[in-house]
């Protein structure tokens, strides 16, 4: 036993510095704003424990409610859009193409941009009267569009009829920052589906030419299940991150951020909101563990029933 006690201490010993770091800057606040949830705490500091009355009117809370329907909304939208262009531009990448490391490159350069960055010059290409965007459209005979300035959820102005609010779909300024998100996290992904492309073996392959599957048949039979495990990853840490999305938010619409009429307004918005802008410390942070767990029960969800359908190489 002290034998065993001996080698443990020097990794002890170079692993306290991680630990310390972790326990002072992430464990220490997580549990100061647990406890702050449960108090009444404004700019002037604490105004008296409230037990769960913060949780209480966060339930009833509509603005809460409806900033949870927008992060669904974009999240519905950004995931599996992510996902398959993604897939598609990494699956046409690993066919024999010529610069592989340059085109790489390319698709992963938007990653490493600063998101406050290609968030201005996104706004830029939306604005309604000096716009790229609209300026293709009217150069193809549409109509131009107000990108972010359109309450109006995209179904309703597809289908133009008035629908209920749950039943609009992303209003047409939130899908306008769905867009910009698939464009800014697009090359990660491609390198993450390219680097799982490449580890399927050429054996399955050459067994399916064998067959006289076509490419479509080895596509859907032989690469969607053998690249199962990396597509499961990357719908975990996509839903996470689409839910955590922020920046966009406050650097593209409004004034006010959130808008138009709030239909950009997403959890971690609206949290900043109460927290820092209306000083309802105690408030935002409920909203904050609300959030921990939708977020953690979504990821079980997904590790419980969607992993039965990954197969794993033996």
């Amino acid at each position: 036993m002290k034998s065993f006690l001996k080698k443990l201490i020097p990794p002890l010993i170079l692993l306290s510095p991680a630990f310390i770091i972790l326990f002072v800057f992430k464990v220490l606040p997580i549990i100061f704003a647990f406890r702050l949830s449960f108090y009444d705490w404004g700019i002037a500091g604490i105004k008296g424990f409230v037990g769960l009355k913060n949780y209480y009117y966060l339930l009833k809370d509509p603005f809460f409610w409806q900033s949870v329907i927008n992060t669904i909304y974009y999240t519905i939208f950004a995931v599996p859009l992510n996902i398959i262009i993604s897939l598609i531009i990494a699956y046409l990448l690993n066919r024999g193409i010529k610069a592989l490391g340059l085109f790489r490159t390319i698709y992963f350069l938007p990653v490493i941009t600063s998101i406050v960055a290609v968030s201005v010059v996104w706004k830029w290409l939306y604005d309604p009267n000096r716009g790229l965007f609209n300026y293709f459209l009217t150069l193809a005979g549409l109509h131009p569009l107000k990108w972010l300035e359109e309450p109006r959820g995209i179904f309703e102005m597809i289908f133009s009829v008035h629908l209920p609010y749950i039943l609009r779909g992303p209003s047409l300024a939130l899908f306008s920052l769905v867009l910009m998100s698939v464009w800014k996290s697009l090359g990660y992904n491609v390198v993450i589906f390219l680097a799982g492309l490449k580890n399927i073996p050429d054996v399955y392959y050459e067994a399916a030419r064998i067959d006289g599957a076509g490419m479509w048949q080895t596509f859907r039979n032989v690469t969607i299940p053998l690249l199962s495990p990396t597509t499961f990853y990357v719908m975990i840490m996509s839903t996470i991150i689409s839910f955590q999305v922020f920046a966009p938010v406050w650097t593209m619409t409004g004034p006010p951020p959130g808008g138009p009429l709030g239909t950009t307004s997403v959890i971690v918005y609206y949290l900043y909101q109460k927290g820092f802008e209306e000083y309802q410390v105690g408030y935002g942070s409920a909203i904050a563990f609300v959030f921990f767990l939708m977020i953690l029960a979504i990821t079980l969800f997904q590790k419980l029933y969607l992993e039965k359908k990954v197969y794993y190489e033996v």
